[in-house]
């Protein structure tokens, strides 16, 4: 589905439990189904719901994808569901998307809980995931091991091909498509390694930021970033994790941001 309105797209979203909200903002070629697990654990106390970004899962496609734009987005679905000061979680892009809508509207948001992101601009791009899927003949596909075959070369790693690979899904008449708009996210690459220069006061809210230790994401010389613009941040260090730390240690992601949530509350 596109569209090419220039205000904020309807978010799909999948909604587990029942309590104080929760709102969670998945990654970079992800969708609120990586975090069907943990959202099931959350939604015992609480309500929470898992959005789809723009151009990610069954959310809208349009050609316009930064940041401000991402978190208006998720205040539109706020609004609409007459969500108040939820708790707002978000891995890596979505990650930097809550972190974006805490700055930019902080009477809105209640803790504030980044996994394995800083408010910083990075050299790693992702063009050649995109590059690598976008190549990807569609039209000649017979089968789902045919994509992957296509993509040994450029994405190596079994498991960020599979990571990719749920993005290729039926398009209704026997073949196959992708879910993400892979021409958005290639054109706005540049916005989404970065962050965005807000014209902003700091967030005057809780925040944890979490990270693991096998990853880059959220190195020790990113932490006066941090507290620059979340003096409140607390950061944890999951160990033996990489930059999926929830879904990589899930038992320890959960234990840390219950508890968490249980000393600002």
């Amino acid at each position: 589905m596109s569209s090419s309105e220039g205000g904020p797209l309807p978010l799909a979203a999948r909604r587990t439990g029942e309590g104080r909200p929760m709102v969670v903002l998945h990654g970079l070629f992800g969708s609120a189904r990586n975090w069907a697990g943990i959202a099931k654990r959350l939604g015992e106390g609480l309500d929470v719901h898992a959005l789809d970004l723009r151009n990610h899962g069954d959310s809208p496609w349009s050609a316009r994808m930064d940041y401000p734009t991402m978190a208006a987005d998720v205040l539109a679905y706020m609004d609409e569901h007459g969500l108040d000061r939820p708790i707002l979680v978000g891995h890596s892009m979505g990650g930097k998307v809550a972190m974006s809508l805490a700055l930019l509207h902080p009477d809105r948001i209640g803790p504030l809980v980044v996994a394995d992101i800083a408010p910083v601009s990075y050299g790693h791009r992702r063009d050649r995931y995109v590059e690598a899927m976008m190549a990807v003949p569609l039209d000649g596909l017979s089968r789902r091991s045919d994509a992957e075959a296509h993509l040994v070369q450029a994405v190596p790693d079994w498991g960020t091909r599979q990571f990719l690979l749920q993005n290729l899904v039926d398009d209704g008449t026997g073949g196959y498509r992708w879910r993400v708009n892979l021409s958005a996210l290639d054109a706005a690459m540049g916005d989404l390694v970065g962050f965005p220069a807000l014209d902003v006061s700091a967030f005057p809210g809780a925040s944890l930021f979490m990270r693991g230790d096998r990853s880059n994401y959220v190195r020790d010389d990113y932490r006066p970033a941090i507290e620059a613009l979340f003096p409140r941040a607390r950061l944890v260090t999951i160990k033996d994790a990489g930059h999926l730390v929830h879904a990589e240690k899930p038992e320890a992601f959960l234990s840390i941001l219950t508890g968490f949530l249980a000393r600002v509350e």
